[in-house]
């Protein structure tokens, strides 16, 4: 049986009781010593880090590989991720080559590979596996720290103990949900994240988890030694008949919230471009910080079938709102992709793009996107595709990797539940890639 090939992002239902996962890395003069860790999440007694030759229930870390007895794990462990590390804190992109390898240790098949890319990290997730409605999964996940572990005990909302005894590590507190304040060892300050006269004007509740998830991008930011980039951000969401269940439950005006805290600490005023697509796309009002509240109360809107076919998009209404059967049930990403990389040519900024662009898939139109995508290139504008949910979708699993680029500008990952994640650990993932992407843009001549 063969390994699933994994692109970074997707994930895959693991179906055996016992894993293993063996990281293959290089040797050699001038390669950096690579460890394994594993990192246990969601137990009663709190997040559990061991080490290669330290063991917990259920979970043994060697240096051949770590061995996983899924049934036999801690009692509340929910994850458990797969990591790789530098003894010397070197970046890991001076070991290239890694390659994790997932196998069923009691037939000692192969379920699924992952190539993970690293730079400057000196801790990288390479997979985590989670637990989702009572069954295992695999996600290839590729996020990492410039700061080891510390980078990544802050991103999960917890202190990292340098001296935890053998074998057993000091137990920390639990990882922060999404919506708590971030611990008070986390922000190394608050100097940039001073409150604007729009954000005194939220209501209290919104204003106070502003803060904290303004912070939290800061730390991102910081971490990747990106804390005085700047950027326009736009937000794509997407409206199509499936999307349906996430609008009613307040899951994509959750988002829309958790993304307002990224334009407000990367774009000098704050203001977030936005659009909305399905079969159409239709761009909505820009969504400033005052108006939060009533911003997601009038565009927050899923798609709409027409009883008499296909409709244009009408002129939006005074209040703003645009016509949702128009903009339909379907899935037509190219469409909304064109939309808004005419909107950065006839509108250049001094600052890059950044595209926040959630869907919860049903991709279809691969070679379209693939053709705007590749042509967005040449411009200053930078996709992170977050998917919601366990839909397909197609080229954008892989786009990162695809070959003839002169630089990455798109990045992609899915979540299960949006809901559950953490906000350091989202902003985490939407911003990891981004400087790095500005940085070689800027080498290009592409971004100034």
């Amino acid at each position: 049986m063969t390994a699933t090939p994994l692109a970074k992002g997707a994930n895959l239902p693991i179906a055996a009781t016992a894993v293993r996962a063996e990281l293959a890395r290089p040797t050699g003069p001038g390669t950096p010593a690579v460890r394994t860790a594993v990192l246990l999440l969601g137990a009663d007694d709190g997040p559990r880090l061991l080490r290669e030759h330290q063991h917990a229930p259920g979970a043994a870390v060697r240096p051949d590989g770590t061995e996983l007895d899924l049934d036999a794990l801690p009692p509340g462990v929910q994850r458990v991720l797969l990591l790789a590390l530098t003894a010397d804190g070197s970046g890991l992109g001076a070991a290239p080559g890694l390659s994790l390898l997932l196998g069923d240790a009691r037939t000692g098949a192969a379920l699924a590979r992952f190539d993970p890319a690293a730079g400057a990290e000196s801790a990288l997730v390479c997979g985590e596996l989670y637990r989702r409605d009572d069954r295992w999964k695999f996600r290839a996940v590729g996020q990492g720290w410039t700061d080891g572990l510390t980078g990544l005990a802050a991103a999960h909302g917890f202190t990292l103990h340098e001296a935890e005894p053998e074998p057993e590590p000091v137990p920390v507190p639990a990882p922060v949900p999404a919506s708590a304040p971030v611990p008070a060892s986390v922000p190394e300050s608050t100097e940039d994240v001073a409150e604007s006269a729009e954000e005194r004007a939220l209501p209290v509740d919104m204003r106070k988890r502003l803060t904290l998830r303004k912070q939290q991008v800061a730390v991102s930011l910081r971490k990747h030694g990106a804390q005085q980039l700047t950027a326009r951000v736009v937000l794509v969401l997407d409206a199509s008949g499936s999307m349906g269940v996430l609008y009613h439950r307040g899951v994509v005006a959750d988002v829309v919230e958790r993304m307002a805290a990224v334009a407000a600490q990367l774009d000098d005023d704050g203001t977030m471009q936005a659009w909305t697509f399905a079969s159409q796309p239709a761009r909505l009002p820009d969504l400033r910080l005052a108006g939060l509240p009533e911003w997601l109360r009038l565009h927050v809107r899923v798609g709409e079938m027409s009883l008499f076919g296909r409709r244009r998009v009408r002129p939006p209404l005074p209040d703003g709102r645009v016509d949702m059967k128009a903009v339909g049930i379907q899935n037509e990403e190219q469409k909304v992709i064109a939309q808004v990389r005419d909107h950065v040519r006839e509108n250049p900024a001094d600052a890059p793009t950044l595209v926040l662009f959630f869907s919860d898939g049903g991709v279809y139109r691969n070679a379209e996107i693939e053709r705007e995508l590749r042509a967005a290139v040449e411009e200053p504008v930078f996709w992170q595709f977050v998917g919601l949910g366990r839909g397909d979708y197609g080229v954008l699993e892989h786009f990162g990797t695809l070959p003839g680029r002169r630089v990455d500008n798109v990045g992609f990952f899915a979540v299960d539940d949006i809901s559950t994640l953490p906000d350091p650990e989202l902003y985490d993932r939407l911003l990891s890639e981004f400087p790095r992407w500005v940085a070689a843009a800027r080498r290009a001549g592409i971004v100034r």
